[in-house]
């Protein structure tokens, strides 16, 4: 286990660290908490937290695993919230996990797979300590509205890669690779989509429920989570839109230049089917053939089959074939 960060405070002021063993009692009032920070726990390390903050056996388990959807469970008068961490590798993204364990006067967090550590957002509300004072349940919408916040830059980067494509549509058609990686993003929007949604009801259920260690004074600042989760939400189920979309306008594309070029060979066909007929009728052979004796008729019929080619290729020029 790295234990990140392990600190008491008191009226929003970081008063000292604490050790993960250490129990810290704490007044009634939430002016003071403790909050710890962890990441990649082993079970001996989660079982000497629980013992001493009264962790529920089951969230321990959750906490462990670390394979969970967002979900919120009540176990007395703690809370046990799971959310879930997303970031791009490459062209992929991948989840991982964010336990909180919240107490009426502690706050732990564990994380598995998560790109980004809490030591921005702790140096951010320990730098306004009138918002800090307010105690567990201000640190829980910190959390997870810094989780949340973290969506935006996927949905921005795939939403430029996307628009891109679009553009090369109308140039080109899609390569095999282009269509690969269409297919590609639908999926990873899909699982996305699948994140969302739960995160969405966790923080629903932080607005509308009556919870411990959540103060009703706080629920507007759940509800700031719960905007932010909808706004993702609905730029990802328009960006599965465009990718559609582009998908069916490249074929449409395809198709029209696919008829374009049939009607342009069968144009050239039949133009090249008169001279085809002449040169045929003229290589029999017949002892008396019209224009042989001619002493101008083979310019003549060459001077034929560029006038009635030319007179064709006029004529389906004008009704727009080629």
């Amino acid at each position: 286990m790295t234990v990140i960060a392990a600190y008491l405070y008191r009226h929003g002021q970081r008063v000292r660290a604490v050790a993960i063993d250490e129990r810290i009692d704490c007044p009634a009032d939430k002016s003071e908490f403790v909050w710890i920070g962890i990441a990649e726990p082993s079970a001996a390390e989660m079982q000497t937290l629980q013992r001493h903050y009264g962790l529920h056996p089951l969230a321990v388990e959750d906490a462990l695993k670390a394979d969970q959807l967002p979900k919120i469970d009540i176990y007395g008068d703690q809370l046990f919230v799971v959310a879930r961490t997303a970031h791009l590798e490459g062209d992929r993204i991948v989840y991982g996990e964010t336990a909180v364990f919240v107490g009426h006067s502690h706050i732990i967090t564990v994380r598995h797979g998560s790109a980004r550590t809490h030591k921005q957002l702790r140096d951010q509300l320990e730098a306004a300590p009138t918002l800090l004072a307010h105690g567990v349940d201000y640190v829980l919408h910190a959390i997870l509205d810094f989780i949340v916040d973290g969506y935006l830059p996927i949905v921005e980067t795939i939403e430029e890669e996307v628009l891109e494509m679009e553009q090369r549509t109308l140039d080109n058609f899609l390569s095999r690779e282009e269509v690969t990686r269409i297919f590609t993003l639908r999926r990873e929007l899909i699982r996305f989509q699948r994140s969302l949604g739960p995160m969405g009801e966790v923080a629903g259920r932080l607005v509308r429920l009556d919870l411990p260690c959540v103060d009703p004074e706080t629920r507007p600042y759940f509800n700031d989570v719960l905007d932010h989760v909808h706004r993702v939400q609905v730029m990802v189920d328009g960006l599965r839109e465009v990718l559609t979309s582009v998908f069916e306008f490249s074929n449409l594309l395809e198709q029209q230049r696919t008829g374009t070029i049939t009607r342009q060979l069968a144009a050239w066909a039949a133009i090249l089917a008169v001279p085809t007929a002449i040169a045929g009728i003229y290589g029999m052979n017949f002892k008396y053939m019209p224009e042989l004796s001619t002493h101008y008729g083979y310019f003549v019929v060459l001077g034929a089959i560029g006038l009635i080619c030319a007179l064709l290729y006029v004529q389906f020029k004008r009704v727009k074939w080629l």
